[in-house]
């Protein structure tokens, strides 16, 4: 026998130990489960908490049909993208997580108004009817705000300014109401009142007794988020998250919605659906410091928000990475998704974002379907987003950013750029709202969108704000923005006849007075629309309208367009980092976030586009037809 032979079983004994301790575990939720139980599919826990707690890198936590009334507060995140933690709703289930509780002790004060009193010990330390909404950039329209909230049978009620608007309503409705267009006649107000040992809530139930439906309130300040940062690579899929007392989510705040990240790397939330938040949906925003809500509303106060980030660890290795896709995301009062510096090199794919801040009770800045500070070679693209107060901002450091194939209508407005320098990239959209684009921006690179309504272009001299070195968090410098040098490449821009607005109108003409110039070709210019005053061999239709209308038809949108054969008579080009040049203020190409060379040669569709004279607009070859934009 060889000296080899003793060695061979005590090297498999290491082998079968390490594959021990690296093998995954299936955790198992479900409402008739207990938490004393071992976790398995026979002997299920009740809580995903109980699962959270016992979850290493590498488990899995599969939570089977049934309502969770819990804020999940994940202890520790995943090892890498390929041993994280896992949650996730069991195939085909309806797994509903919510930060309310259900709520059967109504009594009747007179009609329609009915009563509760809790003992504050009900919400645990933290009670949403003295919580009031506040922070920087926030503005409570002249009234108080909390992030309580009522819901009836899954509707959620609107919060009283005083407590006789609930008892005596008036023929005449208060000038809140008024102003945000709420009938007074079927409009269900509350009101809550909290002593130092009791909060008793006031609600209006109109022809029915609360006590026989399903009426629920807010206890819980989030349902899905780590309680401190750092908990990274985690995956939540398949979800319903609904129904928190969210705070306000500034830039220069911590930032929790119904699910976030808490200043981490690497999570994936996908095939969610994430709703009735009273400010955010999903957060991927900053940590909290003793600085959060203290910066004067002021440019200054965030750039000084930035240097403590970047000195607490804002940089490519640590921060960001995340996958938010296909979710449905709706009802929430400040964003559908917002993120300050922590969105940074993510991707925001496929997700269906409404009905963001249509209660109009409050109002101010950060509130869109997608709200991003620092968006660094991020990638959001594929989304369908309507009935928003405005589809996407992307506010300081767009850089790097793509923004590709989204489908915005219905909303105040589809984009708005703001204070970036570039270069970030534009293309493929349809932008099908009255109001297509507010640039306060340069450097932005527009190509093979279709714009449907105003451009807005104007200067920002009085804001110094940052831009970065190439693929990096680290600030190169500080500039003003004196707007322009953007590129529009093969775009086309649709009027509605002679209209106008402050510094601009339908078309590129709002760039005229800019004082760094555009480098424009291949656009196409229809009913009204006007051109660059500087843009050569522009093709410009100004007494055509391609009929171009929005159709919901078997359940399906439909795009209907007719740009006859203008579009093959286009000058243009494919788009490419080479055509594409340096955005002037940093000096940088416009390319892939990994630093490979950008072009443009698919559609809205996916479609390979000519590479030697691509059709404008985000159709490659469109035709006089109708198409179904739902992918």
């Amino acid at each position: 026998m060889n000296g080899l032979t003793p060695k061979v079983p005590a090297v498999f004994l290491i082998l079968l130990l390490f594959a021990g301790a690296i093998r995954a575990t299936e955790f198992h939720v479900a409402p008739q489960g207990n938490d004393l139980n071992r976790g398995t599919k026979s002997a299920p826990f009740r809580t995903i908490q109980r699962a959270a707690e016992l979850a290493q890198p590498g488990d899995v936590i599969t939570v089977h049909e049934g309502v969770y009334r819990e804020r999940v507060n994940p202890p520790r995140g995943g090892a890498s993208g390929q041993r994280r933690i896992v949650y996730q709703a069991a195939h085909g289930a309806d797994v509903r997580i919510k930060g309310s509780e259900l709520i059967k002790d109504w009594a009747r004060v007179q009609d329609p108004v009915w009563k509760v009193t809790l003992p504050n010990v009900f919400f645990d330390g933290f009670n949403p009817y003295s919580d009031l909404i506040r922070g920087d950039w926030f503005e409570p329209k002249g009234r108080p705000h909390h992030t309580g909230a009522v819901y009836l049978n899954g509707e959620w009620l609107f919060e009283a300014a005083k407590l006789q608007e609930v008892l005596n309503p008036s023929n005449e409705p208060p000038a809140w109401q008024k102003e945000a267009g709420l009938a007074s006649t079927t409009t269900q107000l509350w009101f809550a009142e909290v002593t130092a040992s009791n909060t008793t809530i006031w609600c209006q139930f109109k022809g029915i007794n609360p006590n026989e439906q399903n009426v629920e309130i807010n206890v819980r300040q989030t349902v899905f988020y780590p309680n401190k940062p750092g908990r990274n690579f985690i995956t939540v899929r398949g979800f319903t998250i609904e129904q928190a007392a969210t705070p306000w989510a500034p830039p220069t705040a911590e930032q929790i919605g119904l699910i976030g990240t808490h200043w981490s790397k690497g999570w994936i939330i996908e095939n969610n659906v994430v709703r009735y938040s009273i400010c955010s949906g999903i957060a991927l925003g900053k940590y909290g410091d003793q600085w959060d809500n203290t910066s004067a509303n002021s440019a200054e106060g965030y750039v000084k928000t930035l240097e403590r980030a970047l000195a607490d660890g804002w940089n490519a290795q640590t921060i960001g990475h995340h996958v938010v896709r296909n979710n449905i995301i709706s009802h929430c009062e400040q964003a559908g998704i917002v993120g300050s510096l922590g969105a940074a090199f993510s991707t925001i794919a496929g997700n269906r974002i409404s009905d963001i801040h249509i209660r109009h009770l409050f109002t101010g800045a950060e509130m869109a379907g997608i709200k991003f500070h620092g968006a660094i070679d991020s990638v959001i693209c594929n989304n369908h987003i309507e009935r928003t107060c405005l589809g996407l901002w992307l506010d300081w450091m767009a850089q790097g950013t793509r923004v590709s194939c989204n489908l915005f209508h219905d909303n105040s407005r589809d984009l708005f750029v703001e204070v970036n320098h570039g270069p970030f990239v534009v293309d493929n959209n349809l932008f099908l709202s009255a109001a297509s684009l507010l640039d306060v921006s340069e450097g932005g690179a527009f190509a093979h969108n279709l714009f449907n309504g105003t451009i807005v272009s104007a200067s920002e001299p009085n804001r110094q704000t940052p831009y970065q070195a190439a693929h990096s968090t680290a600030i190169a410098g500080l500039s003003n923005v004196k707007g322009g040098d953007c590129r529009f490449y093969n775009n086309i821009f649709v009027g509605r006849g002679e209209s106008s607005a402050k510094n601009g109108g339908f078309g590129l003409a709002a760039y005229d007075k800019r004082d760094l110039p555009l480098q424009t070709a291949g656009n196409v210019f229809y009913n009204g629309a006007k051109p660059y005053a500087k843009e050569a061999g522009s093709d410009c239709w100004s007494m055509i309208d391609p009929n171009l209308r929005l159709a919901q038809e078997h359940q399906r949108l439909t795009l209907k367009f007719s740009p006859g054969v203008e579009l093959k008579q286009a000058n243009t080009r494919l788009v490419t980092t080479a055509l594409l040049g340096k955005a002037k203020v940093p000096g940088l190409p416009y390319e892939n976030a990994d630093g490979s060379a950008l072009k443009i040669d698919t559609d809205y569709f996916g479609k390979a586009r000519n590479p030697h004279c691509p059709n404008p607009g985000p159709f490659e070859n469109p035709g006089p037809t109708s198409l179904v934009l739902e992918r």
